[in-house]
């Protein structure tokens, strides 16, 4: 950490150099006095407490505060009119878009993927120190047809290794998650996922516990356990982790530069709207395929001027080099350059 000491002081420069050239779109926006709330995913937390920390050290005269409740409970409580905005693990669905524009009194809502990073495929098996998984055998194994970690399904994966008969014990969310989204979706990719995709894990079995950091602990004590959770927690827990076929056959692991390259092959899914979608058979060459994106989610307009301000903050290079410090992986340049953009459209 003493590498990114010099990131506070950096921030104030630049912000307080943007206040010079509101022109500049990849500047951060000019301070504003007053107050910004928001709330939801705990994913994106500790990168919004360093955006906070430091947007605060430049603006002495705004406060901004965010709980951290959920990405669920964020959502519900923006559509319901509280805060300026809300942090989710997942885009909003068609039903919430249309609650948001009533919400935002007739103006769309925007959504902003400010915190990118990998979700892990973390695992505690006796004698397995590297393990390759393709997407397919991913979903063979969290829908219960694949039994064994000796199971020939995964032993094609992993050629010359030797693979114990431990059972599999699969752990999963219990509560409604935008890791579960964003991992469903990619099940839903790999071609060979009997079930629906969404925050509520759909399928029979396994072990269900709530919360990231209790998952991270369900694996650590449990022999035979395969879980997904945002890699930091993995990292935290010092748990092995699964590198993740992509759609040429090669293998990559939970990296956030991986991470990134995944997200820079990303679209956004219409004009003026930053909801990214994935197509995975495109995903190859280093990129990790399984990436959490998580969202700010604010009215186009009526925004307060400090929550404008914050989150143009978010979106500058000084912001993204805060969270890179904070442990996550910065945007690619380009998906920075659209953000910033987007939130200079914010009135």
């Amino acid at each position: 950490m003493t590498k990114f000491a010099v990131i506070p002081v950096l921030a104030a420069v630049l912000l307080i150099a943007a206040c010079d050239r509101p022109d500049r779109v990849d500047d951060p926006v000019p301070c504003a006095a007053g107050e910004a709330r928001g709330q939801g995913s705990s994913a994106q937390t500790t990168a919004v407490n360093e955006w906070i920390e430091q947007y605060q050290i430049a603006c002495a005269q705004a406060a901004v505060a965010y709980a951290s409740s959920g990405s669920g409970a964020g959502v519900k409580a923006f559509l319901a009119g509280e805060g300026d905005f809300a942090g989710t693990d997942a885009a909003l669905g068609d039903a919430d878009r249309a609650a948001a524009a009533t919400r935002c009194g007739g103006a769309p809502v925007v959504h902003l993927p400010l915190v990118i990073g990998p979700i892990a495929l973390a695992y505690n098996v006796a004698g397995v120190g590297d393990l390759r998984l393709a997407p397919a055998t991913v979903a063979k194994i969290f829908a219960g047809q694949v039994a064994t970690w000796n199971d020939k399904t995964i032993a094609a994966d992993n050629p010359g290794a030797a693979l114990p008969a431990t059972p599999i014990r699969t752990v999963h969310r219990e509560d409604s998650s935008g890791t579960t989204a964003n991992f469903t979706r990619f099940l839903a990719g790999a071609g060979s996922w009997p079930y629906r995709a969404g925050s509520s894990w759909p399928a029979p079995g396994g072990l269900a516990v709530r919360g990231s950091d209790r998952l991270a602990a369900a694996i650590a004590r449990t022999d035979g356990a395969i879980g997904y959770v945002e890699a930091s927690y993995a990292r935290v827990n010092e748990l092995a982790t699964a590198r993740v076929g992509d759609a040429r056959g090669g293998f990559a692991a939970p990296t956030d530069e991986a991470a990134a390259a995944a997200v820079a092959a990303a679209r956004p899914a219409g004009a003026g709207d930053l909801r990214l979608e994935f197509n995975y058979a495109e995903l190859y060459g280093g990129a990790y395929p399984l990436v959490q994106v998580t969202y700010q989610v604010v009215c186009q307009r009526g925004a307060s001027a400090v929550a404008r301000g914050f989150l143009g903050y978010a979106a500058s290079p000084a912001g993204q080099a805060a969270a890179s410090a904070a442990g996550y992986a910065p945007l690619p340049d380009t998906l920075r350059e659209q953000v910033a953009a987007a939130v200079a459209q914010l009135r």
